[in-house]
């Protein structure tokens, strides 16, 4: 898979942008409602995707080989369908041929963000919520 075919996997709901809180206890992942400081509230979409390790330094880049590991990619994401061999949504891009498809059919953050400078890191308890 060339590059180009690799990023097209992404439909760009941003839910993996999200900031997530892990239980120490349990090792169960929580999605917040806050989008890490590079994410557009409003299109979901990071602003300097090309940059973005120079500004976020732990934004992880999507690898084949690294897919395993990241147990917290949420389950509708079309990285980890086709890891685990399954198809992807009706609503992805891909195959609705809509770019806009993830958005009309509520699978986006687009718009139901807050930005992360504006909430203290002591109150992301209070934004955890479910995609």
């Amino acid at each position: 898979m060339t590059s180009t075919q690799w990023e097209s996997l992404c439909d760009g709901c941003g839910k993996c942008c999200v900031l997530k809180l892990e239980d120490v206890d349990t090792n169960d992942i929580y999605y917040t409602d806050v989008g890490c400081k590079l994410l557009d509230c409003k299109t979901a979409r990071c602003r300097d995707y090309q940059n973005r390790k120079d500004h976020v330094p732990d934004c992880i880049v999507l690898s084949m080989d690294n897919l395993p590991q990241l147990r917290w990619m949420p389950d509708s994401c079309a990285y980890r369908l086709l890891y685990e061999g399954k198809s992807l949504p009706d609503w992805h891009p891909l195959v609705s041929g809509n770019p806009a498809s993830q958005v009309t059919a509520g699978q986006s953050v687009a718009g139901r963000i807050f930005p992360e400078t504006a909430i203290d890191e002591d109150d992301l308890p209070d934004h955890i919520t479910s995609w």
